[in-house]
């Protein structure tokens, strides 16, 4: 059998976290063949609820795991210690009253902490997704304070807003979500970013002459992708974790998978200046893998409206890099 894959969650005892772990020791992303060893990493005074998550990994008798560890966020190193994958899913949430600034000061020190340890600590191999929110900008610190690790290992969480695109377009025209290819989604994850039905297909056609109807969808489906984290917060009382936790582990197969001939996933990732987005931002674009390494997807022309709101996300990215310059060295 394989070396085990060594795979840190931070937050790991939170709704996503919870939501995840029980799928990476399945065998549903790295394969039934695959072990995989986990690191539960949490906050001191959540620490006696990864005993429990750990009774029931053990309850579940899953043949692919091959162990696991338990850290605490004082520790870092010690939860990423060896590990080839780190999911940083732990942030601090945006509460009543707070802007979105706000939020991306509060979550820049952690993200900084972080950054130093996985570079301290973690394999020579590691590849980061951040999922915590805003994850482009916490994508973006951690990888400053972390320059011994390659760029093109630093990802940031936008499969959701393309998952959440994809079924917005199946139930429009009506058809299964599975017939839906190359539905991608540039810049940030938050408002201002755009889902690109312009490029989308179903069942191999143009998504926009499918459904016939472009008010329809360069207005309320645009709004309804952008704002669908809000509208999950209001209908149930909390943010999205189910669906969190299902596009966090749908990136890291698509990582791990080659990418078939054709198609393209979402994900943000260190900007090489492609499509005149800035180099060094961490900007979501359509990516192909290998299975080892991803590339972005070159070739795609943009008209004036997608180029516009292209543009608008970008100008929020660097606005938000601007605010946490003071926590980006080098």
């Amino acid at each position: 059998m394989a070396s085990p894959i060594r795979v840190a969650v931070t937050g790991a005892a939170g709704q996503i976290g919870y939501a995840l772990i029980f799928r990476l020791a399945s065998g549903a992303v790295f394969g039934p063949d695959q072990p995989v060893i986990i690191h539960m990493v949490e906050i001191p005074p959540v620490l006696p609820a990864l005993d429990g998550v750990e009774m029931e990994l053990d309850d579940c008798a899953f043949p692919t795991l091959a162990g696991v560890v338990k850290a605490d966020s004082d520790h870092l190193e010690d939860g990423f210690a060896n590990c080839n994958f780190v999911l940083c899913v732990g942030s601090v949430p945006r509460k009543k009253g707070m802007e979105r600034g706000d939020l991306i000061k509060v979550n820049g020190p952690i993200f900084t902490s972080t950054g130093k340890a996985i570079e301290a600590a973690a394999a020579s191999d590691v590849r980061v997704l951040v999922v915590g929110n805003p994850c482009n900008t916490n994508c973006l610190i951690a990888m400053h304070n972390a320059p011994k690790v390659p760029r093109d290992r630093w990802y940031a969480m936008t499969r959701l807003d393309q998952n959440r695109a994809m079924s917005q377009l199946a139930q429009k025209s009506g058809r299964p979500v599975a017939e839906v290819s190359n539905m991608n989604i540039w810049g940030n994850h938050s408002a201002t970013q755009f889902p690109d039905y312009l490029h989308a297909t179903i069942g191999g056609t143009p998504a926009a002459d499918v459904i016939g109807d472009d008010n329809w969808l360069q207005n309320d489906f645009i709004e309804t992708v952008q704002k669908r984290g809000a509208a999950v917060i209001k209908a149930r009382g909390a943010s999205s974790a189910a669906s969190a936790a299902n596009a966090a582990l749908a990136n890291v197969k698509s990582l791990v998978t080659e990418t078939p001939a054709g198609e393209s996933f979402s994900a943000a990732v260190c900007s090489d200046g492609s499509y005149g987005v800035d180099e060094g931002l961490i900007s979501s674009f359509p990516l192909t893998s290998d299975g080892n390494s991803c590339s972005i997807v070159q070739g795609i022309e943009h008209g004036e409206f997608a180029q516009q709101k292209i543009d608008a996300t970008i100008a929020e990215l660097l606005s938000e890099r601007d605010t946490v310059k003071d926590l980006l060295p080098g």
